[in-house]
């Protein structure tokens, strides 16, 4: 049996500033608000456009930097996966849908006065990444980071990028 694909990528502006909880295992769980633009074309040849908000769920490490660094208006790319639910209100069912994210980029220089630059931190790169649930996020090494030792491979030594197809 194939096994689907649930694939979501935002690049958008915060609404708000990131809420942060914290589960009783003690895992963050910070909830931001994005909003996403579209702009189209009427028959007229006028530009419409429409803005989407997005719930969008981050845990654990993930979470806590989103929750540190983040703040309405900063424009952030988000990775992951849709997410429907619902639940029951003075008897009446709700129904709710998440974006779980797996990856977060800062983008661009936020809401914040003062901030410059391509939204970066600690003087180096941006990008965060979370595994699977419950593994800890890891932070990805800037492009100008020295490269790791080639190793030689069964292709005669050569590395991987010298390979000519």
């Amino acid at each position: 049996m194939a096994r689907g694909i649930n694939k979501v990528i935002l690049v958008g502006n915060l609404g708000n500033d990131p809420e942060v909880k914290f589960s009783q295992g003690g895992m963050a769980i910070c909830t931001i608000s994005l909003a996403t633009t579209t702009v189209r074309k009427d028959r007229e040849g006028n530009s419409q456009e429409k803005t989407e908000w997005h719930r969008v769920k981050l845990f654990g490490k993930l979470g806590e930097i989103a929750g540190e660094y983040l703040k309405k208006g900063r424009t952030v790319y988000i990775e992951g996966r849709i997410e429907y639910g619902s639940y029951d209100k003075d008897g009446q069912k709700h129904y709710t849908t998440d974006i779980i994210a797996d990856e977060m980029q800062m983008l661009g220089g936020g809401g914040g006065a003062g901030e410059g630059g391509r939204g970066s931190y600690e003087g180096g790169g941006n990008d965060v990444s979370r595994g699977p649930r419950n593994q800890p996020a890891q932070r990805r090494e800037p492009a100008n980071a020295p490269a790791p030792a080639q190793i030689p491979n069964d292709f005669g030594g050569m590395p991987d990028d010298d390979i000519p197809f």
